[in-house]
Parts: C-alpha cells; sequence; structure tokens
C-alpha cells in the first residue's frame, strides 16, 4: 500500500511521518502553543505528554520538529 508522506529538500520524511516519530504534527503544535501562550513550563508538558523535559525545550525553541515540507513523496507502507 502506497502512503503519500512529507519530506525535507534532501527527501527525508519529516515530523510525524518520521519512522521514529513519537508525536503526531498536532500534538507538537499544542506544546508550542500551551507553552507560548498559557506559559506552562516545559516541566509540566513533559509530564502531560510523556516525553522529556529536554524534548519539550527542542520543541519549544524550534530546535526540533522546525523542517517544512518542500514536496510529498509516496512510499510502500508494507
Amino acid at each position: 500500500m502506497l502512503k503519500t508522506v512529507a519530506v525535507n529538500e534532501a527527501g527525508l520524511r519529516i515530523g510525524e511521518d518520521h519512522p521514529n516519530a513519537e508525536l503526531t504534527d498536532a500534538e507538537v503544535e499544542r506544546i508550542r502553543s500551551l507553552h507560548e501562550a498559557d506559559g506552562m513550563s516545559y516541566s509540566q508538558l513533559a509530564e502531560k505528554f510523556e516525553i522529556s523535559k529536554g524534548a519539550v525545550a527542542k520543541i519549544c525553541q524550534y530546535k526540533r520538529r522546525a523542517q517544512f515540507a518542500v514536496r510529498v513523496k509516496a512510499v510502500d507502507t508494507r
């Protein structure tokens, strides 16, 4: 079965389509929103989303999950 996934300029999967992704794109946006708009701490967010405080910090600082899709490609999901 073929699935369309987002890829970066190098042709590698990004965001929730990356094989090692633990969070959806919506969850990443929610983390950033809760931190920026609501002032939740990294510790609170880490507990809420069951990820490390360091991962939350990198997401909120746009050091992780900050790439934009350049194009999409079809991949085999078998």
